[in-house]
């Protein structure tokens, strides 16, 4: 075995010992004033761009299964079904064991898999013959994501005076900032780092933008009683968990997976 192949499977041991760590215990969620962002996929996603896309989807896997242990044993809320085919299979008969295994598990594999090639696209993007302008896309992208996380997280988060239109301001300004660093900070042929962060995004994203409609297609009705609202209010929880909660967790998961890569790239490479 070369060390190459070694390296890969100690990363990857010790990223599922991470997942399953930050699964049981609070280390998988940061508090961020408003909300509790998942970090548990991070591993995931490094797994998958210093691992390959198929450590990167035993690693899904693994989340997969840890999500499904604790909501089957340790259940914190009514809609805990979702994620457990053993409690869906009681709360809604035969049928929510596919259901529930499906929304468990396919969106956490798919963690491991797609950011692997978004990584490696955008490398390719902003160093190839047109890195020039792939770079300023890509930055433009990431300001745009910054300007609606942080619109979501002051106008919808925190009460106060005029708050959606402070978060619109706040934002704008947080993007123009990010995106004039970003310009002048980054090099066109580190392309690393936006891979990184777009990595992050879309790990973040994937997970979210899986679960959420699924929740919606297979346990609309079972999801309002869960939640005790009507059925027609499911859409707005779904697309305010999609908007506010996706969007943050997207944006806290480019930082830590761009800040966390860059430390492992220079490992990797000694």
């Amino acid at each position: 075995m070369n060390k190459s192949k070694s390296y890969e499977l100690v990363l990857t041991a010790l990223f599922t010992a991470i997942i399953i760590v930050m699964a049981f215990t609070p280390l998988g969620y940061i508090p961020l004033v408003v909300i509790n962002a998942t970090i548990i996929h991070i591993p995931v996603i490094l797994g998958a761009i210093f691992c390959g896309p198929k450590k990167g989807a035993f690693l899904g896997f693994v989340f997969g299964l840890t999500s499904f242990i604790k909501n089957t044993i340790m259940p914190t809320s009514m809609s805990a079904f979702v994620f457990s085919p053993i409690l869906a299979s009681s709360f809604v008969g035969p049928s929510g064991i596919v259901k529930s295994t499906i929304i468990c598990f396919v969106p956490r594999i798919l963690v491991g898999i797609v950011p692997y090639f978004v990584y490696k696209g955008i490398v390719k993007l902003v160093s190839g013959e047109r890195e020039k302008a792939g770079k300023v896309v890509c930055n433009l992208v990431i300001s745009a994501l910054l300007l609606v996380a942080v619109h979501a997280f002051i106008g919808k988060g925190i009460e106060m005076k005029n708050a959606n239109t402070i978060g619109w301001i706040v934002g704008a300004v947080v993007a123009v900032i990010f995106f004039v660093v970003a310009q002048v900070g980054i090099k066109a042929k580190e392309g690393a780092f936006l891979g990184y962060l777009y990595a992050g995004v879309s790990g973040a994203l994937v997970n979210t933008l899986l679960v959420m409609p699924m929740i919606y297609i297979f346990y609309k009705e079972d999801y309002a009683k869960a939640l005790k609202v009507s059925a027609n209010a499911v859409t707005g929880v779904i697309l305010g968990v999609i908007s506010f909660n996706g969007i943050i967790e997207a944006v806290v998961a480019a930082i830590l997976v761009a800040a966390i890569g860059m430390v492992l790239r220079k490992i990797s490479r000694r």
